[in-house]
């Protein structure tokens, strides 16, 4: 993880997601529990909105699996609320490798950027890749997303990081993440997307209990399923 001006952070790893059940995550824990810990925050209550072009482009063009795919997000942890803090994300992924910038402001002056044009009085790298982000796409608020994540880090290197996701929600009105309005379900009860952070290799503890387990990587995406399932297309997912 890199650290930009004063306000934002850029982030630089390789990440996988699985979708597992209750049985298999039990398991799992059972055995790297010596090797991990809780994250400075274990609990997060994680609600995002997701930009897109009128035609859906780039969620589109994410699901053909291109060498190279952006996105951008809104995001808010636990109740949201104007005056709180909210981070706005620009996250690319390359060969494999993701790059994630994000700058933090309040939620109130973060919409009035994302939607309504009006550039906060700040400067830097980061606000400048989002400046050019929303001339080249032009997106618009499309997707509510929401969360409820446990997250753990390990124990001899903080850098590794795994994360459980459910009770996956979404809805496409009332796209202001104040209202913390209910969505529709993603994903069964019992389900969840595990998702494993590394700057480098798995540690050989990881991949070994993940082969033991016969868990293996999906290319889930939450906004990409909830585009899918509203299609009628199957998900994917694999347990």
């Amino acid at each position: 993880m890199k650290t930009g001006k004063k306000y934002g952070k850029i982030f630089q790893r390789y990440e996988k997601k699985y979708v597992i059940n209750e049985e298999q995550k039990t398991q799992l824990m059972e055995r790297i529990g010596e090797y991990i810990e809780p994250d400075l925050f274990p609990h997060s209550e994680i609600s995002n909105i997701y930009y897109d072009t009128d035609d859906n482009d780039l969620i589109r063009r994410s699901l053909d699996k291109p060498k190279y795919k952006e996105k951008l997000r809104l995001r808010t942890y636990g109740t949201a609320s104007l005056e709180g803090s909210s981070f706005i994300e620009i996250k690319k992924k390359y060969n494999g490798i993701v790059y994630k910038r994000r700058v933090m402001m309040p939620l109130q002056e973060a919409m009035a950027y994302l939607n309504e044009g009006k550039r906060p009085e700040k400067d830097g790298q980061i606000l400048s890749e989002i400046d050019h982000f929303l001339a080249h796409h032009q997106p618009k608020p499309k997707l509510f997303l929401y969360y409820d994540r446990d997250s753990f880090k390990g124990k001899y290197d903080s850098e590794v990081r795994i994360t459980f996701d459910t009770n996956i929600q979404s809805r496409r009105e009332d796209l202001h993440l104040e209202k913390n309005l209910p969505g529709e379900k993603l994903l069964e009860d019992g389900l969840y997307v595990m998702e494993i952070k590394v700057p480098e290799a798995y540690p050989l503890w990881l991949s070994q209990a993940l082969s033991e387990l016969h868990i293996y990587p999906t290319s889930f995406s939450k906004y990409g399923n909830v585009y899918r399932k509203e299609k009628g297309i199957e998900l994917c997912l694999t347990v």
